[in-house]
């Protein structure tokens, strides 16, 4: 399919995990891809893999991300698609009563201020073409409670949740459709290593999971990808669960 045909779209941490997945499902679609990533060594791999662009971004930073959507648009005269995927779970982010100041407000500020940054500095774009999808990378975390606690990750979804919600009903009669992405746990280079350190807590996780197994990044940007076609035309203000069933379900099979 190429459902995105020719529509320039922004993905942050593209160099891995989901936003690479969706980079190369963007580009399979016929999209114009521009990959973010603070890693210019990653980034650029993705770019160059998948025939797109590369531009280094510090999602925490404001000026980098204005700098980063203004030039986008500048460039290729639109901005038809932004992919606001990049975040962090450190491992001192853990019980409340044990996570920092520092690595509450250094999750808070990767993982939602950059969401606001980057919706910020996308939708006046968007205003004067009249159309534009946005899609914010949340998770199933921020419905659910858990005794496993990343008290600061959880937290900064929750933000992301409200927030997307808030701006899908704000724009959506300027032809903005801004949609939040909740995946379930994700076999990514970082969650392989978190649960390689600490298989009981993977164990732990696996058991709440009625699919028994974590998702592929592949099947998260198939997703995304529908998310941001014309496919998803009246779908808006929405969390876009992709979980495995974890969210409904109260006994799991054995």
């Amino acid at each position: 399919m190429e459902r995105l045909q020719d529509r320039v779209a922004v993905i942050t941490g593209a160099g891995s995990g989901i936003g690479l997945a969706t980079a190369r499902r963007f580009a399979a679609e016929g999209a114009r891809v521009v990959c973010a990533d603070i890693s210019a060594e990653a980034g650029e791999k993705a770019a160059a893999e998948i025939g797109g662009q590369f531009v280094r971004v510090d999602v925490g930073d404001e000026k980098s991300v204005r700098s980063l959507m203004d030039g986008v648009a500048q460039r290729h005269g639109r901005l038809d698609i932004v992919f606001n995927n990049a975040g962090i779970s450190p491992p001192e982010d853990d019980s409340i009563l044990d996570t920092g100041l520092d690595a509450w407000e250094r999750v808070l500020r990767i993982n939602t201020t950059s969401v606001f940054f980057g919706c910020k500095y996308a939708i006046p774009h968007m205003r004067r073409q009249g159309k534009g999808s946005i899609i914010n990378t949340a998770s199933f975390v921020a419905l659910m409670g858990a005794a496993t606690s990343q008290i600061a990750y959880t937290a900064s979804k929750g933000g992301v949740l409200a927030m997307t919600r808030e701006l899908g009903v704000q724009f959506a009669r300027e032809g903005i459709r801004v949609n939040a992405l909740c995946p379930g746990p994700v076999a990514t280079p970082l969650l392989i290593e978190l649960f390689a350190k600490d298989p009981e807590r993977a164990a732990r996780r696996l058991v709440h999971i009625p699919m028994g197994r974590f998702a592929e990044a592949e099947e998260i940007a198939a997703a995304v990808a529908f998310l941001a076609s014309d496919d998803a035309s009246f779908m808006t203000a929405s969390q876009f669960v992709v979980d495995g069933g974890i969210t409904g379900a109260y006994v799991t099979p054995l």
